[in-house]
């Protein structure tokens, strides 16, 4: 190889490109002076442009904490006391969102699905009929279990003729798939910012409407995950509470290069090249995809494991060459793998994974 990186096939954390990395070398800042406040509104500005949003209804709203942390502040936040939540599940995130609602007590109930499906609309519309309380709905948008990306665009007219509040986990999606805003009527999405776009880990967020957050006098669930008050704080320039500096500024830096590339679509159509040409290569010596084409997003692809080999062998020999995959989860765990094509990775990276796997098997026959 020319380089001595490690190729991060993972869902996340990803390869950083050098500008990237080399912004978490600007120079140390108190998260208290006006340096940190123009960073921190700048950031905000970046994330609400990434789909075209106008700050005057929509508000990003920046923590410090994993995708998962996001995830918690915006169902603790964004659900009243006297609301009622309902959960699609069909992965570990979507059951992670139901224990986050478990948890801080929430009214909830799901609509759960085997894994490697996708969302039963008739059931849902059902369970709705039989549950006209329900006031939110909960729903990962590409669920990493399998790669599948969730059909959000027949979710929404079901939510907004009941005028239910749609809450994204966009985790894994934000900044490489459509996500329409005002059509499919999201009231608030989760991410982060070392997937899609390409920052590093550290600094999540949460992109609302300004009118979705609770009153002023509303008691919060927690101290640290409380959406009203930094909303509120970043509004004014402040912050509630430190946040990771340094990975602002790699985020920044990572906006500013998505959007010098063509934004999300560019992004988009560069995943599905590299992720066509992973799902061929492997098709062509009999590797076969855990879900049709057409199901998965364009950020995660899942195969089953090749004929006589263990996930953990597969893996080790991938990484003695310098590539890292993902296991499957749960009752997945012994029978496939996962390629993400996320991050700063070549066309020529992907090229050479493809040979590696080729040669792994024709070892083995």
């Amino acid at each position: 190889m020319t380089n001595d990186k490690m190729i991060l096939l993972n869902p996340g954390p990803v390869n950083l490109s050098d500008r990237v990395r080399n912004a978490l070398l600007r120079p140390d800042l108190c998260h208290r002076e006006v340096e940190f406040s123009q960073l921190q509104s700048r950031i905000r500005e970046q994330l609400l442009q990434v789909y075209g949003l106008g700050g005057d209804g929509w508000a990003a709203v920046l923590l410090t904490g994993s995708g998962t942390a996001a995830m918690e502040a915006m169902i603790s936040s964004l659900v009243p006391t006297n609301g009622k939540l309902l959960v699609i599940e069909n992965g570990v995130y979507g059951e992670r969102l139901s224990k986050i609602a478990k948890i801080h007590g929430i009214n909830y109930i799901t609509l759960s699905h085997p894994w490697d499906a996708e969302i039963d609309i008739k059931a849902l519309v059902k369970l709705l009929d039989e549950n006209t309380d329900i006031t939110h709905l909960a729903v990962v948008h590409h669920e990493t279990t399998t790669g599948r990306l969730n059909n959000l665009a027949e979710l929404a007219p079901i939510c907004q003729e009941r005028r239910i509040k749609l809450l994204v986990d966009a985790v894994s999606s934000f900044g490489a798939e459509e996500l329409n805003f005002v059509d499919w009527g999201i009231t608030a999405c989760a991410a982060t910012a070392n997937k899609c776009l390409h920052g590093v880990p550290g600094v999540s967020f949460v992109i609302l409407q300004r009118d979705a957050l609770p009153s002023v006098d509303t008691i919060p669930r927690t101290l640290y995950l409380d959406l009203g008050t930094y909303c509120q704080q970043q509004d004014r320039g402040g912050t509630p509470f430190t946040q990771s500096i340094q990975t602002f500024y790699a985020l920044t830096e990572a906006l500013q290069e998505m959007t010098e590339a063509g934004g999300w679509r560019a992004r988009h159509k560069y995943y599905n090249q590299l992720a066509s040409l992973v799902r061929d290569g492997l098709a062509s010596i009999g590797i076969k995809p855990l879900l049709p084409l057409g199901s998965s997003s364009v950020v995660l692809n899942a195969y089953y494991l090749p004929d006589a080999f263990s996930y953990e062998e597969f893996h080790d020999q991938l990484k003695a060459q310098d590539y890292i995959i993902y296991s499957g989860q749960g009752n997945l765990a012994q029978s496939i793998f996962r390629v993400s094509t996320m991050g700063a990775i070549t066309q020529a990276d992907m090229e050479r994974f493809v040979a590696v796997v080729k040669q792994m098997i024709s070892k083995r026959q």
